[in-house]
């Protein structure tokens, strides 16, 4: 179902997955792209990089954050892509998603965040500086 994320509320997040060519599974050192957004234009984006995921030029999924009120958004006219990868070691694979994203038209820099930092609840909201491992 194609949704725009700005009128979602009963969620925080809608989800894209690859439907083309294998993608290595998410190992316990794995990350996303944040590629934040005011809400006029994150329908339009998340239709960029929903496409490309699911055409398998990103990582194995993707998600937005919805219009759905969230305490770990720092702003609330601001939302979040996450455009995940499998490994952050892997550097050519992160950075050859990098690459994808700057073809979408991200082209300024993007913090690349590791799962394990979102795991132990790490947000700038909350405080936390110094939290990307990338920032491209």
């Amino acid at each position: 179902m194609n949704r725009n994320p700005s009128e979602v509320t009963a969620v925080y997040w809608l989800y894209a997955k690859r439907t083309t060519t294998d993608y290595p599974k998410h190992t316990k050192d794995s990350g996303k792209w944040l590629i934040f957004s005011n809400n006029n234009n994150i329908d339009l984006l998340w239709m960029k990089i929903k496409k490309a995921t699911e055409n398998g030029l990103l990582g194995r999924f993707s998600k937005v954050a919805t219009a759905k009120p969230n305490s770990n958004a720092p702003n609330q006219d601001m939302k979040v892509i996450c455009v995940y990868t499998y490994d952050y070691k892997d550097i050519y694979d992160v950075f050859k998603i990098r690459t994808e994203l700057r073809k979408l038209g991200i082209v300024q820099a993007i913090p690349y965040k590791t799962d394990s930092n979102t795991l132990k609840g790490k947000y700038a909201v909350k405080g936390n500086k110094r939290i990307s491992t990338y920032y491209e």
